[in-house]
């Protein structure tokens, strides 16, 4: 049985990887490039439309310069602000 997509978690984890990018002055195919993935999955990804598997997670957050746990932990922050914002 397929689990169900929080939505609202994913739009946080890509607001984060957007944020990331943006910070670093990474194009989407940079960070593809140095995430060793194909550019329209970071797109994809940065529209919650994706939810990478856990390779590619570290990918990512390698190719974002960060530590997974250090990128996971700012993304749960920003869902839990999503949260809070929501009730």
């Amino acid at each position: 049985m397929r689990a169900t997509q929080n939505l609202d978690l994913m739009k946080a984890f890509a607001a984060e990887v957007r944020a990331r990018r943006h910070a670093l002055g990474f194009s989407q195919e940079e960070l593809a490039h140095r995430a060793e993935v194909n550019r329209t999955f970071v797109a994809k990804v940065e529209l919650a439309q994706n939810q990478p598997t856990l390779t590619v997670l570290h990918k990512l957050a390698t190719g974002l310069e960060i530590d997974l746990p250090e990128l996971l932990r700012l993304a749960e922050a920003r869902y839990a602000k999503l949260r809070k914002a929501s009730k």
